[in-house]
């Protein structure tokens, strides 16, 4: 059996991962490095289980494979509007990825329900940590570009075996211009991964005493992150953290003005200053051209919605077939991008009004959870536990996180991606951890 150590290892290395989507390897269909880490979890879970021959399951594992079961019966009956045999490819591709989302959620949530707060505030900070690895890889990626040189060949291409570079998005006077695409495959997915963290550790930042030793290292690094979700260039993350900011307005209206908040905004204000005094022309064109409306960027985001009545006139209940998107796009358009470009798009083509109905159940359960959280959070605050002083903010940074990721992807498609099901995973196991301390309380 292995170790509890070990196991922790394996969860904290699949979280820590979960944003790097360029470490993928083409074996029998492309399989990420965060994807290998998650087997050997759910593997090294399964054997403790069986270790135990404990068969009981908590509430929320349960309702997960609940939604397991029904998401996989909406896919099921969907399979038989397939049409082509690269649509059953893909949706086989689809599946794999869907099974394992949902056997390392289940896995998870089980093995923190017996495992100790310190887990989960480890697997939070990893998960954040993750995101700012990939960050800072983006910016030494940046630096290399400029001085002439591919990062990701020299490190990425040796382990993975295929070529990447980071984004260009076009060129002023010469120059190109580059946006930070760190480990994930485009900006936008990166600048859209950001705003996790940036809402997560912001409330949790301003709740920290004023002599906290984690006070200074978290303002910097939410000046570094918001620095970096600039240099992405991603409108979608930009939108998303917004939404998300309105969020936080409820409950940290005060705070978010206050000094404490200030301080790494005026330091990305310094260093954005000082960029734009460097190069005036470069930067004013840039920003100009991606505040225009007109351009094919913008345009191509807002016709893919003209696939919506397309297709619900075809399959209305069940769609294409998940995962199916791409085939559609290509035969209709002979386009190779294959790129829906809103995952609200993608889910009503592919799953129908059916899947896109079921889908919006499993978000209203995922914000119950955050509402319990927010609960159990005053609960401990008026039983004076100090406990409620990280849990209220991260519950709070966490429902803001999931409002901005749903804004960034309506015109934009990441909601599908292991890193989406990994931030669900520290939603809804959050009431499940912590719900024990109330209940011991009680």
């Amino acid at each position: 059996m292995p170790s509890r150590r070990v196991t922790d290892f394996l969860l904290f290395a699949a979280v820590f991962t979960m944003s790097f989507e360029k470490i993928f390897w083409n074996v029998a269909g492309k399989i990420a490095l965060t994807e290998v880490l998650s087997i050997l979890f759910v593997g090294a879970y399964a054997l403790r289980r069986l270790g135990r021959r404990d068969g009981s399951l908590p509430r929320t594992s349960g309702i997960v494979l609940a939604f397991f079961a029904a998401f996989l019966l909406v896919y099921l009956v969907g399979f038989y509007n397939l049409e082509t045999t690269q649509g059953l490819t893909q949706f086989g591709k689809g599946m794999g990825k869907f099974v394992l989302h949902f056997a390392f959620l289940v896995a998870a949530v089980d093995y923190l329900f017996r495992s100790s707060e310190r887990v989960y505030w480890r697997m939070l900070a990893w998960f954040c940590l993750g995101v700012a690895a990939n960050a800072a890889y983006g910016v030494i990626q940046l630096a290399a570009a400029q001085a002439g040189r591919n990062l990701d060949a020299t490190l990425i291409q040796p382990i993975t075996g295929h070529s990447t570079q980071i984004n260009i998005y076009g060129a002023v006077g010469g120059s190109n211009v580059y946006r930070i695409d760190g480990l994930t495959p485009d900006p936008n997915h990166l600048g859209i991964q950001l705003i996790v963290p940036l809402l997560v550790l912001g409330p949790l930042y301003l709740r920290l005493e004023p002599k906290h030793r984690l006070r200074v290292p978290l303002a910097l690094l939410i000046a570094g992150l918001l620095a970096v979700e600039l240099a992405t260039l991603s409108r979608s993350g930009l939108l998303g953290l917004g939404v998300g900011f309105l969020v936080l307005l409820i409950p940290y209206r005060r705070l978010l003005i206050s000094r404490a908040m200030l301080v790494p905004l005026a330091l990305v204000a310094a260093l954005v200053a000082y960029e734009i005094h460097r190069r005036p022309h470069f930067f004013n064109t840039v920003i100009a051209s991606r505040l225009q409306r007109g351009g094919r960027s913008t345009t191509a985001h807002f016709q893919v919605y003209d696939f919506i009545p397309q297709v619900l006139h075809m399959h209305p209940l069940f769609g294409l077939g998940f995962n199916n998107f791409s085939v559609y796009y290509q035969f209709v358009t002979g386009k190779t991008n294959w790129g829906p470009h809103s995952f609200y798009v993608s889910l009503l083509v592919e799953t129908g009004l059916v899947g896109t109905a079921l889908f919006a159940v499993f978000l209203w359960y995922v914000f119950r959870r955050l509402r319990a959280a927010r609960a159990i959070g005053r609960a401990l605050a008026v039983a004076h536990d100090p406990t409620a002083a990280r849990l209220r903010p991260v519950s709070w940074g966490l429902t803001a996180a999931l409002v901005g990721t749903m804004a960034a992807n309506a015109f934009y498609l990441t909601m599908t991606a292991f890193f989406f099901y990994g931030f669900i995973l520290l939603v809804i196991a959050l009431p499940v951890v912590f719900g024990r301390r109330l209940q011991a309380l009680v």
